[in-house]
């Protein structure tokens, strides 16, 4: 099995910054692309940044410039660089990988969840 655990998050007042963890262990053979999703109250979940396992990057409009996403393929682990926040920002952000994993003599591929960690934005 595998198991992504997220920390980093916390409360932090209007202009600050913050970073967050993803660790992933487990059966792992290969991490294809991770990322960060958020969701507010009221609101449905939404992509917050991605990299892929080369390290190529995509991110929401709303986080371009303010937000970093960065990858240690050797400690499996995924970060989110948050800077300049603000009250929309306020969210449980979950970290999201898809994973292969090896299972005798085949392999398969699988989305796996964090179980999210709050970013509290005060102003």
């Amino acid at each position: 099995q595998v198991q992504l655990v997220e920390s980093g998050g916390g409360l932090v007042q209007v202009g600050g910054s913050l970073r967050l963890s993803c660790a992933a262990s487990g059966s792992i053979f290969r991490i294809n692309a991770m990322g960060w999703y958020r969701q507010a109250p009221g609101k449905q979940r939404e992509l917050v940044a991605t990299i892929t396992s080369g390290g190529s990057t995509n991110y929401a409009d709303s986080v371009k410039g303010r937000f970093t996403i960065s990858r240690d393929n050797a400690k499996n682990t995924v970060y989110l660089q948050m800077n300049s926040l603000n009250p929309e920002d306020t969210a449980v952000y979950y970290c999201n990988a898809d994973i292969i994993s090896s299972s005798g003599l085949y392999y398969y591929t699988k989305d796996y969840w964090g179980q999210g960690t709050q970013v509290t934005v005060s102003s």
